[in-house]
């Protein structure tokens, strides 16, 4: 029986319609990025995916280019996830899945925002204070040690650390919430 990760690597190279793989990038994208705030319906997020083009119906409906170049990042970020599930989780590669996400977008032209590196500025996140810019190597190492000391990781584990990255919020703004899912393929 294979796992969900090898099925996945599978299906990507076949780039058939329709599996779990197919259906995993389109609702996927979909779904992280609406969190983030995208104007992209699920219809247009499968259009951009398909056909690397957009399918706009409304006139009147303004899409936000960093919304495509997002979601067509994140078709990337997918795919190199895949290609690193089984290795050792570490800062390169947290910095690397934000540089995937963010390249191309209007965030990458402020010098402050500093896309595939840590936060600059202080920020938060829903009236939570985050770690502050100085703390935030250390703290994500720290998050990581952890995480990577466990033997047998759980649910529950990465429940606790998707929660403690967050209140960490090592990125000006967009985390990568994709790292969820990657551990999550690690282990199922």
């Amino acid at each position: 029986m294979s796992s969900v990760l090898e099925t996945l690597r599978e299906q990507k190279e076949m780039s058939l319609k329709g599996n779990l793989y197919h259906t995993t990038q389109i609702a996927f994208a979909y779904n992280t990025n609406h969190i983030e705030g995208s104007t992209l319906t699920e219809e247009q997020t499968r259009y951009i995916y398909e056909t690397n083009t957009l399918l706009v119906k409304d006139e009147d409906t303004a899409t936000k280019v960093d919304d495509i170049i997002e979601t067509s990042n994140h078709f990337k970020l997918v795919d190199y996830m895949l290609d690193i599930a089984d290795k050792t989780l570490t800062q390169d590669m947290i910095k690397e899945f934000h540089k995937i996400l963010k390249t191309g977008t209007s965030d990458e032209r402020k010098s402050w925002f500093n896309v595939g590196e840590y936060k600059t500025l202080e920020n938060e996140i829903g009236g939570i204070v985050t770690s502050i810019p100085k703390n935030v190597n250390i703290d994500v190492q720290k998050l990581l040690d952890w995480y990577n000391s466990l033997k047998n990781i759980t649910f529950e584990d990465i429940i606790k650390f998707h929660s403690d990255f967050e209140k960490i919020h090592p990125f000006q703004d967009r985390q990568p919430v994709e790292l969820v899912v990657l551990l999550c393929l690690k282990n199922v």
